[in-house]
């Protein structure tokens, strides 16, 4: 039998690592995760254990040095810098798409594009109507997003039965509208400008442009760098996380290391004859570790960076933002409480009918063409699960209420986002069922 080299060497770990890995590559399970930290955040909170869990999140964390004072609290912390980790990743995934992906397609993009800002434009102006004049009026935004792992999650519970078009609606539409949502939040719910620092970020990004121009290529260095300008953008007044947007779209998308070059250095080594000869300082040595180097810079940096932070943002960040943030005590005073309904309604109604309304008018009037097997009747449950709004939305009502009606607020985006979850979901089921027996 002839043994197959093609391959990296299989040790005994890789029966137990490579099944775990496959798991993980499922896109399900980011969603599957992200739910058990709500549901743990949710039955906490509603515990004997709620005073000291919910203290917990507002323990001080930072420096002092004299009269400097650089703490904030462990929710801040996960909020304001872990999630810009978040925005980093979600501005790669959008750069990649519309420089490296099917949205290169100026129509094909324009579709989720428009489904985004129906279903950032409707839902906060129907928020705004049902809450004219009442106090709670300044969270409009909470209702305006989508979280990308609910809605993924659920589409990868039908597996190939629903048509990847539909998909990439959707987590395209995600990312635009989580996007929107941070300009949002830089724009209307930021603090006072303090210009030095705002200029200070700003050379700072400037830095990083002149770095990768010059080809400085260490991410080590960048991440330094991104530390620095999250820093002057957290004393500016701009809300920090708008940094990793900015840093994100930055980021460049072509390799460094042409095909052509990586081959020629491949066959530089591949010319030498078969031995263990690799070890010393030796020409054989500094041509694999040149080969080494050819075939990671072969990727482009926003290729290597979303396959690195990925898997860290899904299964990490956003299910620790989850638990820290999702905990609410419930009651039934809140349940009816005039934002938690304006939310309801802005998630469950403002959300599809936006996304909808608009991408049939951008179909409509030829700025924007429907995938090949994405019908209206996909396209309807699609927008209901748009309503989904969850981690941006729990994040922009950290931003936009004060504590008397944040937790009015985390219920209704609770509720909103099972109600979307659950018709989005029977609506698919249907139509995959109808597909199946016509």
């Amino acid at each position: 039998m002839t043994q197959d080299n093609t391959g990296l060497p299989q040790e005994i770990a890789d029966r137990f690592t490579e099944p775990f890995a496959r798991f993980l590559k499922v896109e399900a399970a980011a969603g599957a995760l992200l739910l058990l930290a709500t549901v743990a955040a949710l039955i906490l909170s509603n515990s004997a254990w709620s005073t000291p869990f919910l203290a917990f999140w507002e323990t001080p964390i930072g420096v002092h040095f004299g009269a400097l004072d650089f703490s904030r609290s462990l929710r801040h912390w996960i909020n304001d810098g872990l999630m810009t980790l978040f925005f980093f990743v979600v501005a790669l995934e959008l750069k990649r798409e519309l420089v490296l992906g099917e949205l290169r397609n100026l129509r094909t993009a324009a579709l989720p594009l428009a489904g985004a800002l129906g279903g950032m434009l409707v839902p906060a102006a129907l928020y705004l109507a049902i809450m004219n004049g009442q106090p709670g009026m300044h969270g409009w935004g909470t209702v305006m997003a989508t979280d990308t792992a609910f809605v993924i999650g659920c589409l990868a519970l039908f597996g190939s039965r629903i048509p990847p078009s539909l998909r990439l609606f959707l987590l395209s539409l995600a990312i635009f509208d989580d996007v929107g949502a941070i300009v949002v939040v830089a724009v209307v719910y930021g603090d006072a400008l303090n210009w030095l620092a705002l200029g200070l970020g700003s050379l700072g990004l400037a830095v990083v442009a002149g770095a990768a121009r010059i080809g400085i290529r260490s991410i080590p260095i960048f991440f330094l760098l991104g530390g620095m300008i999250w820093l002057c953008f957290d004393a500016s007044g701009i809300h920090p996380t708008v940094a990793g947007v900015i840093l994100g779209l930055m980021t460049p998308t072509h390799g460094w290391v042409k095909d052509e070059r990586l081959r020629a250095i491949f066959g530089r080594v591949l010319s030498y004859p078969s031995g263990d000869h690799w070890s010393g300082d030796t020409t054989e040595r500094r041509d694999l570790q040149r080969a080494s180097a050819a075939a990671s810079e072969t990727l482009s940096p926003v290729e290597r960076l979303e396959m690195l932070l990925h898997p860290w943002v899904g299964f990490a960040i956003i299910p620790v933002f989850a638990i820290a943030n999702a905990g609410v005590s419930l009651s039934v005073a809140d349940v009816g409480h005039a934002v938690s309904v304006a939310i309801l309604i802005g998630l469950l109604f403002g959300k599809p009918i936006g996304v909808l309304g608009f991408s049939w008018l951008a179909v409509r009037t030829g700025l924007a063409a429907r995938a090949g097997g994405l019908s209206w009747g996909l396209l309807t449950a699609g927008s209901l699960l748009t309503g989904i709004g969850f981690t941006m939305s729990l994040f922009i009502a950290g931003l936009g209420y004060g504590p008397e009606m944040l937790s009015a607020a985390k219920i209704g985006i609770l509720t909103g986002s099972a109600i979307s979850a659950a018709t989005g979901l029977l609506m698919l089921t249907w139509l995959t069922l109808r597909a199946r027996t016509a």
